[in-house]
């Protein structure tokens, strides 16, 4: 992110209501609290250790019924968990320094003159306990006017009733290291940083007009409650991705009775996106939102069927070698063929099963009973668990007449003879068979051991899997966040649909696939999620410049996105005789870093993304760069985002945003992925773009 302005930099006015004064007060009584906290965890860790003492020098001689022993034990077990809550709040308050509050409401209380200020921040803080404090956690009932309402009439649910008044001016702030960057007054909270950067800013009058009118349509996305499930197709630099996150804290703030952080699940395409979305949302303070990679749930959930299973990257690169490849992985994850599994599914209700007459010491239950409760009774239970049933129901009628339970191994061989019943409950060969029903390839004929499936077989064997045994539903998660949407297939989100019967937000750009046209999956989204579901279009971008997104919609042939007028340097193009000229050409803009936090260098492959990241890192090293700091090379199995620079491929940079990006590309290749991957590495540049074009020399070229 761009940064902002120094508070010295801020209108006269803004200076002057911003609470810089407070500011500086806040933090000198949170550096005080820290210090009398760790002198209070001093002292309970010395009362820790003599208790300790006392006991080893005194247990012989304590009283025979243990009384003062179990005194003794409470005594440690109190101060242990005091010590506890002392560094909890020791850790808080130490997050506290670097930005102590976010917000400030000015309220009017009926029947008062005067307003009165409360600030907002991820905690309480007071001078000491038990007074007024000086900063109200989000989720206080004071803190609802912060959220909740717009200038003019407002009220809070108080302990002791409702308080009611008017809100006069609400402020937003951003505080880093302690410091006040910028600050500013709104009619609405605004949880955009680059929206909140422009406000915060000297700007023009009619500019401050868009970014209010953008932030009430996002308010009004961040407030829905009423739908269950909400569908974000926004455009790139739409700030979809920060709308939805605020939106679930805000969620978390009117449903706190109801709705902890761990039971809202963020599906995320990696674990890099997941470190960066987690420092979206300072209101969420200590807590943590729960994220898992849907991959990494299938192959978990593929255990058993395969001993391995290809990752989505793989795949990439693989229709990046042969765009052949793309039609065969689109097939598989279409609508046609998931009800093409369907009707096959049904076709197995006979072709797996073959009946036989069972007796175990005297009881018999014949291949005509089995075959009323198989397709009667139980023919809601998936075909693989039926017979389950029905060997459930045979040990209750044999014990309830016998009046005693079958053994161990009674049980084990009825098991055994129950599921010989089945021809093969091996989804994977299963799954061959249809493939070879639809005269398309067949998976190697391998043990189990052995077996790797592909990627587009991932999901369409776990959703047989799921239609032969049945799944057991994810209750514990009451709203998932699935981003990037437009890269999850119709078998995806009929799987999620089943494993999750909870409020979602689904959001993502149809534009910015890993295909080679876009992807608008609310054309079948309704058909899975029916009337729950509402669509909402986010048309209008800002988080990259005009000329970058000019830039980039102009390179993938989109028209019609409503750009907001915030400029920025023009987009350079140049072309060199190979990757190291090109990547000699990028130096002194990755070196420079003054007035930028991050910066990136994104190619098309894994193999390119690596070549570069090992040249640069040389070259930047020998300069005298902070390489340990400043410097990584994400890859697959990166989990963390570090500002400086970075190098990587296209597909993993997709959902992260960097200051300054430095797209190198072969330009001898335009045409599928290759023309997506240029795209998404453009709109990837919030402030500054350079495309650098390898292969046969050509002019330069700055736009």
């Amino acid at each position: 992110m761009q940064l902002g302005s120094e508070n010295r930099d801020l209108p006269e006015k803004e200076q002057s209501e911003s609470g810089d004064g407070f500011l500086q007060e806040v933090l000198e009584k949170l550096r005080a609290r820290i210090r009398q906290l760790n002198s209070s965890l001093e002292e309970g860790a010395r009362e820790v250790e003599e208790m300790h003492e006392y006991y080893w020098e005194n247990y012989s001689e304590m009283d025979q019924y243990g009384y003062e022993n179990f005194d003794n034990q409470q005594a440690l077990f109190q101060q242990m968990h005091a010590n506890e809550e002392q560094l909890k709040l020791k850790r808080r308050f130490r997050k506290m320094l670097d930005s102590p509050y976010f917000g400030r409401v000015d309220f009017i209380y009926e029947g008062e003159e005067e307003a009165e200020r409360f600030y907002i921040g991820i905690g309480n803080f007071s001078e000491k306990t038990g007074s007024v404090p000086l900063i109200f956690d989000w989720r206080a009932p004071v803190s609802s006017l912060f959220y909740d309402y717009d200038q003019g009439p407002a009220s809070y649910q108080a302990p002791g009733g409702e308080m009611s008044g008017e809100l006069v001016s609400r402020w937003q702030y951003k505080i880093r290291g302690g410091k006040l960057i910028y600050g500013f007054e709104s009619d609405l909270k605004i949880d955009d940083e680059i929206l909140m950067a422009e406000l915060g800013a000297g700007g023009e009058v009619r500019l401050k007009n868009i970014v209010r009118t953008i932030q009430r349509e996002q308010n009004a996305i961040i407030r829905n409650t009423k739908d269950r499930i909400l569908v974000i197709q926004g455009a790139a630099g739409s700030g979809k991705t920060s709308v939805a996150l605020h939106r679930i804290a805000y969620l978390l703030y009117h449903n706190r009775n109801k709705l902890k952080s761990s039971n809202v699940l963020v599906l995320s395409p990696n674990s890099v996106f997941s470190d960066y979305i987690s420092h979206i949302l300072p209101e969420l303070g200590e807590e943590n939102i729960r994220e898992m990679s849907f991959d990494l749930f299938a192959y978990r959930e593929l255990r058993g069927i395969a001993a391995d299973c290809e990752d989505r990257y793989d795949q990439i690169e693989r229709c990046l070698a042969d765009p052949g490849e793309q039609e065969n992985c689109r097939n598989k994850q279409s609508e046609d063929f998931v009800e093409a599994l369907d009707y096959y599914a049904l076709t197995l209700e006979e072709e797996l099963v073959e009946f036989t007459d069972l007796s175990v010491r005297g009881y018999s239950m014949d291949s005509g009973q089995m075959i009323r409760l198989f397709y009667g009774k139980f023919l809601d239970i998936p075909l693989l668990s039926r017979m389950e049933a029905v060997q459930e129901r045979f040990v209750d009628e044999w014990e309830t007449l016998r009046g005693s339970d079958l053994t161990e191994e009674e049980l084990a061989g009825l098991k055994e003879k129950f599921a010989a019943m089945y021809e093969t409950r091996d989804v994977y060969t299963i799954y061959n068979r249809f493939l070879k029903q639809q005269g398309m390839d067949s998976l190697p004929d391998v043990p189990a051991e052995q077996r790797k499936l592909r990627y587009e077989d991932v999901y369409p064997v776990l959703y047989l899997k799921y239609r032969l045994f049945g799944n057991s539903g994810r209750k514990e998660i009451r709203h998932l966040v699935v981003d990037e949407m437009q890269d999850y297939s119709f078998p995806q989100y009929t799987i999620l649909d089943k494993l999750f019967p909870c409020g979602m937000t689904i959001l993502g750009d149809k534009a910015q696939t890993i295909e080679e046209q876009e992807q608008d999956v609310t054309a079948f989204l309704p058909g899975i999620f029916g009337k729950q579901m509402r669509k909402i279009v986010m048309n209008k971008s800002y988080r990259n410049t005009v000329e970058i997104a000019e830039y980039a919609n102009k390179a993938a042939g989109i028209s019609g996105i409503e750009l907001v007028e915030r400029h920025g340097a023009p987009v350079e193009e140049k072309s060199f005789s190979d990757r190291e000229e090109a990547l000699e050409a990028a130096l002194p803009w990755l070196a420079e870093q003054e007035n930028y936090e991050t910066a990136a260098v994104i190619a098309a492959t894994e193999e390119e993304a690596a070549r570069a990241a090992s040249w640069l890192k040389a070259r930047l090293g020998n300069s005298g760069f902070d390489l340990e700091n400043r410097f990584s090379y994400l890859d697959r199995d990166s989990t963390v985002f570090r500002k400086g620079v970075t190098v990587t491929s296209f597909y993993l940079a997709k959902g992260l945003e960097f200051d300054r990006v430095i797209g190198i590309f072969d330009s001898g290749k335009t045409d599928g992925l290759y023309r997506q991957a240029r795209y998404i590495c453009a709109t990837r540049a919030l402030h500054e773009l350079h495309m650098y074009e390898y292969g046969e020399k050509g002019e330069e070229e700055t736009r």
